[in-house]
């Protein structure tokens, strides 16, 4: 008992000679309280100029990357992966020696049976590869030797959160670092105007849209100037971004001089890295101020860029819009932007909802491709499109207009420019659309792949969090190098 009560007292005495070390060290070798501020940017231009070899190879292929996420899990066999012959096998039980014992969920669990429901649409071969297109990408069939095809990917979570929140963090569980977050805290910024991972959202036609929260894109355990920064679809595109009444930029330059003061007086205090990264985001939103107005005003694009992208790229907040702002925002320098388009959760209404979501997004997505291709921006861009799982070969609902459940097991990432072999399709599944065949590729090995494009070692990009060190791809991953050029 006495024992365990010096070891308390010795460990007391301990951290507070350290604190006090620390503030020594820091109030000594200072001359300025703004030495701190400038640490922190001298971090950041050393993340961006590649001095931290330990992480970072050599030459990477793509120097930012446009995440295209389709929330909701698009059908992969109404779109990329025909199979012509299961016309024969229309309303007839899933065999079981397919599904394997497989997890289904509760919504289908309780269905009689489990009929197989072909796909309505009609595919035809593409470009010079014959990559086969769904009739309801036409334009993005159009692109079919600038595309990689992965139709070999799995996932683990059968559930819309865990699912989407597996792809973004890595972990079914809440509280990781994002996808983008990581980017930011491996590459830092070559433009000191805008954010390093900026965030857009939009919502389909199709009456089913699962939401979304802002954990998708938070930085997790990394310190939070590295959390994605979300754009707004009506308003000012950033919350407080207009000075209030009053108020001009001026004044506003005063009062942040001051905040910023009695911030580097508390960092010196008590040591929380937070405060610095607290400095760095006022500074940013200063910063941001002058330069996201230029960027979301595109009255001076030519007329043959604004019909790439279809009518809808004049209205705020669409899908085509974003498109169009996202490439925006990759020709000045954001390293790592990310469009959420919500509306794939096509339970029901299949034949209704899913030629509208693709309405919503084929020309812009091809659209923005093209413009890029254009600009020369796409052999340095990496373009990923996908969502958290596939669909089922099996109707949901049938007698009432039904549509596919969740499926985990195998669909379809397309993924175009930054050092990706165009043309090509990767892998494949079985007759029925249900299991992977050959070269399965795992959400952790995705996300290894779009590291090592980007020239970042998946397994040494790490950081210290409760004693141990982690990484966007855990323990696992492996580099799918069959689809890098």
């Amino acid at each position: 008992m006495i024992g365990d009560i010096l070891v308390r007292a010795m460990k007391d005495i301990i951290s507070k000679q350290d604190q006090l070390n620390r503030r020594a060290f820091l109030q000594g070798s200072a001359h300025s309280l703004g030495s701190i501020a400038v640490a922190g940017m001298l971090r950041e231009e050393s993340h961006g100029s590649g001095h931290h070899i330990e992480y970072k190879n050599q030459l990477p292929r793509a120097k930012r990357v446009i995440y295209l996420f389709q929330s909701g899990g698009p059908s992969q066999m109404d779109l990329f992966d025909p199979k012509p012959q299961l016309d024969e096998s229309r309303g007839k039980e899933l065999p079981d020696s397919v599904r394997g014992g497989q997890r289904i969920t509760t919504m289908t669990s309780k269905q009689k049976s489990l009929p197989v429901a072909p796909s309505n649409y009609k595919f035809k071969q593409c470009g010079q590869s014959g990559t086969f297109f769904s009739e309801l990408l036409p334009n993005i069939g159009s692109l079919a030797d600038d595309v990689c095809l992965i139709r070999s990917m799995h996932t683990e979570a059968i559930n819309h959160d865990p699912a989407i929140t597996f792809f973004q963090t890595g972990s079914q569980l809440a509280g990781r670092p994002s996808i983008g977050s990581w980017m930011s805290y491996g590459l830092g910024s070559v433009n000191r105007n805008l954010p390093k991972y900026v965030v857009l959202t939009s919502r389909g036609s199709s009456s089913d849209a699962q939401p979304l929260y802002s954990r998708l894109w938070s930085s997790g355990f990394l310190p939070t100037e590295h959390s994605g920064v979300k754009l707004r679809n009506s308003g000012d595109p950033v919350y407080y971004l207009s000075n209030p009444p009053g108020i001009n930029s001026s004044v506003r330059r005063d009062i942040l001089d001051d905040l910023k003061l009695l911030n580097e007086e508390r960092s010196v205090v008590v040591g929380d890295p937070e405060i610095e990264s607290r400095i760095t985001q006022y500074e940013m939103a200063f910063r941001m101020q002058s330069s996201v107005p230029e960027l979301v005003n595109s009255s001076n694009e030519a007329e043959s860029t604004i019909n790439l992208y279809g009518s809808d790229v004049k209205k705020p907040g669409t899908y085509a819009a974003n498109c169009l702002l996202a490439r925006r925002l990759a020709e000045r320098g954001v390293n790592f932007i990310q469009l959420f388009h919500m509306g794939w959760d096509h339970h029901f209404k299949l034949s209704q909802d899913l030629p509208r979501q693709c309405r919503d997004t084929d020309q812009a997505t091809a659209g923005l491709i093209t413009d890029l291709k254009q600009r020369g921006l796409l052999d340095d861009t990496l373009v990923v499109w996908g969502g958290e799982f596939g669909r089922t070969v099996y109707a949901q609902a049938p007698e009432k207009d039904g549509g596919r459940d969740h499926h985990p097991r195998c669909f379809t990432t397309m993924l175009a420019g930054g050092g990706v072999r165009g043309g090509y399709v990767h892998g494949s599944t079985d007759d029925y659309c249900y299991n992977v065949v050959d070269d399965p590729v795992h959400v952790h090995d995705l996300n290894a792949t779009i590291l090592e494009l980007m020239g970042i070692n998946h397994e040494s990009l790490t950081f210290k969090f409760q004693g141990r060190k982690y990484r966007l791809t855990d323990v696992h991953g492996k580099v799918v190098r069959e689809i890098i050029a």
